[in-house]
């Protein structure tokens, strides 16, 4: 059997029992990660009937139906299952024994006049409510509802909520019924679709340090399986739906394209390299009949073995990013079943060893970072490198006219092959693009770049009228990309002038803790004796690679992949380096050393702003360890021996 998989009683009570506890259980697991980071968790439980949650007796007195009952005994039984193995120093367990399980569960209905909770009144149009009494308490409560010192954290209702109910952190959607209407399944998952904020009010994006926003915004549906078969194409549409991105990399995708180098150095793309690309793509497997990227091209890329014409060489990294633009369902998968991640992360004896300990004395300690430049002179480079660099896409266009002259059966409909293209016509849209939507071109690079209005302004007054003109082929290809060349100048600027100072905070042992990172053993987790888990969760085949060779190494003493709760300030982002390594005394001249690992170090292919990062790295490790700590960006294992020999 699989997990999930019900063996005897399928009554459907039963079914709905196992959907609560799958529920409660996802929520306990995000929410003892998402304690620490200040992120109150709340899962969301819809029904068919208000009875099944709350009825009253002949005298109005209410009491619980079936699903509280079943909510009430599956919570204490995971909850008493965790607290038993808690430690005295688990500040979630302390949070988790102050709340009564007859307090953590609500439910929003609409209201009768007797104050009782009864069924919403629907209309003709099906998604139309009348529980406008239960959205207002949400609205109103939303504050409290997101606040640790509020027990509430289960919500049942009836409807998938309208639009005005916007609650950022439910991170469980239950769906204890069926429903046939597509929009209410929209609704429903919808609740879940948002950036989740903490206790301070701030909403946890890219912007927030030592988090990885993907890991934290995940949204569990917990379903039957009709229900999950929708929240996997609703995902897909989502996807799809987010952008015009292209699909497919067909000649027409590559024709006329320019492409730039590190050295400026441009190749424009005409029809015979067009072709010779194109084909190229095909004999290597990286596309299929269908000119749609396949998973093996996102393996090379991952691999960084990526191969590509002679023409190209010297414009690889060009090519690797217009590629990328393309939307493939290939690139990333849109629903992850969670079961699957088997692995989850506990520290073992060699995080207690006396060697990773003295390493992690010499490298917990925080710094802030100064920077003195002359502001003209960024100012100078940005023009210049505006001038010389920017390259806007003009907005394309495809008319295609098709006739619907037969029906031959259903099955030709069901394929989309109804329709004939009868005649197509690509073009693009030259000169000025006429719009209603005004930009605040200085406010939008500011939010970009973090420099001041003041700066901004003196850069786009600064550029030729020819690189101006560009804004009005494509606003927002040039903001885009403009931001990108500001930042990269500002990066190459800021290098050389970068001095950092130890604070007297200092990172806690807490972080290593704190991880519920989980893994898939045979995918991304990976069993070693070295690391200070037992297992070692990577992204990509070059950490895997790095992370064995490691392993085996009799040069290695310990190690450790640095959580994301670690990470150094700089000037263009915040830092978090790879790996921790103590090497063997005796055997080597570097016995600490931090190490970046990077499919390629060609100079080429690595971006200013990652370069600055790495530069900001070292002048920070050489701080605080007095440079008995190394730092260094590494292809492989290999290329780590030859610095440390």
């Amino acid at each position: 059997m699989s997990a999930g998989d019900i063996q005897g009683d399928t009554s459907e009570l039963t079914l709905r029992r196992i959907q609560i506890r799958e529920t409660i259980k996802s929520h306990l697991e995000k929410e003892q990660d998402l304690f620490y980071r200040g992120i109150k968790v709340l899962s969301l439980l819809f029904i068919d009937e208000v009875a099944k949650y709350r009825q009253y007796d002949k005298n109005g007195n209410m009491r619980s139906g079936e699903y509280a009952w079943i909510f009430e005994e599956e919570y204490r039984m995971l909850a008493e299952e965790y607290l038993r193995n808690a430690n005295d120093k688990d500040w979630y367990a302390d949070y988790l024994r102050q709340i009564d399980v007859e307090k953590t569960h609500n439910g929003y209905f609409a209201i009768d006049k007797q104050g009782r909770m009864t069924n919403p009144k629907v209309k003709a149009r099906e998604t139309d409510s009348e529980d406008e009494d239960a959205y207002n308490l949400i609205m109103k409560d939303k504050e409290r509802l997101l606040s640790f010192s509020e027990p509430t954290r289960f919500i049942f209702s009836h409807s998938a909520l309208k639009e005005g109910w916007d609650n950022p952190n439910v991170f469980q959607v239950c769906t204890l019924k069926h429903s046939n209407s597509t929009i209410k399944k929209r609704q429903e998952v919808g609740r879940g679709l948002r950036l989740c904020v903490n206790q301070d009010g701030e909403r946890i994006d890219d912007s927030v340090p030592g988090i990885d926003v993907h890991e934290v915004n995940v949204l569990s549906v917990v379903a039957s399986e009709s229900y999950d078969a929708f929240a996997r194409e609703l995902q897909k549409e989502i996807a799809e739906t987010l952008s015009d991105r292209p699909r497919k990399a067909d000649i027409q995708f590559f024709l006329d394209n320019v492409l730039s180098n590190e050295r400026e150095e441009e190749i424009r793309i005409d029809e015979r390299l067009a072709n010779k690309l194109h084909n190229f793509f095909i004999r290597n497997n990286y596309l299929d009949d269908e000119d749609n990227l396949t998973k093996e091209y996102y393996k090379a890329v991952e691999n960084s073995d990526v191969k590509l014409p002679e023409e190209f060489t010297d414009h690889k990294q060009a090519v690797m990013e217009l590629v990328s633009t393309i939307y493939s369902e290939n690139a990333t998968p849109l629903v992850h079943n969670e079961r699957n991640k088997n692995v989850e992360l506990k520290l073992n004896d060699n995080f207690y060893k006396e060697e990773f300990q003295k390493l992690w004395k010499k490298i917990n300690v925080k710094t802030a970072y100064t920077v003195k430049f002359d502001t003209e002179e960024l100012v100078e480079k940005c023009i210049n490198g505006l001038n010389t660099s920017l390259k806007i896409t003009e907005i394309s266009y495809h008319i295609k006219e098709g006739v619907l002259e037969t029906i031959d059966s259903k099955e030709q409909l069901e394929k989309g092959e109804g329709f004939v293209l009868k005649e197509s016509e690509a073009g693009k849209l030259y000169g000025k693009v006429a719009s209603g939507v005004r930009y605040d071109l200085a406010g939008k690079l500011m939010a970009e770049t973090g420099l001041t209005r003041k700066t901004i302004v003196k850069i786009l007054t600064g550029i030729k009228t020819g690189t101006f003109d560009l804004f009005k082929k494509n606003p927002e290809d040039f903001i885009l990309k403009a931001a990108r060349i500001i930042n990269e100048e500002k990066a190459t600027t800021i290098i050389e002038r970068i001095a950092y100072d130890p604070t007297s905070e200092t990172y806690d042992t807490d972080i290593f803790t704190q991880n519920t990172l989980k893994g898939m053993l045979g995918d991304d987790a990976l069993p070693v004796s070295k690391h200070v888990y037992d297992y070692v969760i990577t992204d990509s085949n070059t950490e895997r690679k790095f992370a064995r060779d490691m392993d085996a190494s009799k040069e290695v003493c310990v190690y450790a992949k640095l959580p994301r709760g670690f990470f150094i300030p700089t000037p263009v982002g915040n830092y978090n380096p790879d790996w921790a390594i103590v090497f063997t005394e005796n055997k080597v001249k570097h016995v600490y050393f931090i190490a970046e690992t990077k499919g390629s170090m060609d100079s080429l292919e690595l971006r200013k702003i990652e370069e600055a990062k790495i530069h900001c790295a070292r002048k920070h490790f050489e701080k605080i360890s007095n440079n008995s700590v190394k730092y260094g960006a590494v292809e492989n294992y290999e290329r780590l021996l030859e610095i440390v020999s």
